[in-house]
């Protein structure tokens, strides 16, 4: 088994929604691809969760912002563009 190291390039970061604040953990390995970490507190304080698979608008929109300001790192920017 080899080591996963997908988080050296560009670790997990906190992005917080500007409607409930829920706080998640965010990485964007493209423009296309964002993974994010969910955990209780931030479950319980969306108030815009209805399906698990999805994230809601707002916290989606927080985290476009903060790819293109930079608090998010892009991976690879060129990756599905």
């Amino acid at each position: 088994m080899t080591a996963d190291d997908r988080l050296l390039d560009a670790p997990l970061v906190p992005v917080a929604c500007r409607r409930c604040t829920a706080e998640v953990l965010v990485r964007k390995s493209s423009w296309e691809q964002t993974s994010i970490q969910w955990n209780a507190a931030a479950r319980a304080a969306c108030v815009n969760l209805d399906d698990p698979h999805e994230t809601c608008p707002a916290l989606r929109s927080a985290i476009q912002e903060a790819a293109l300001t930079g608090a998010v790192t892009v991976v690879d920017p060129e990756k599905d563009t």
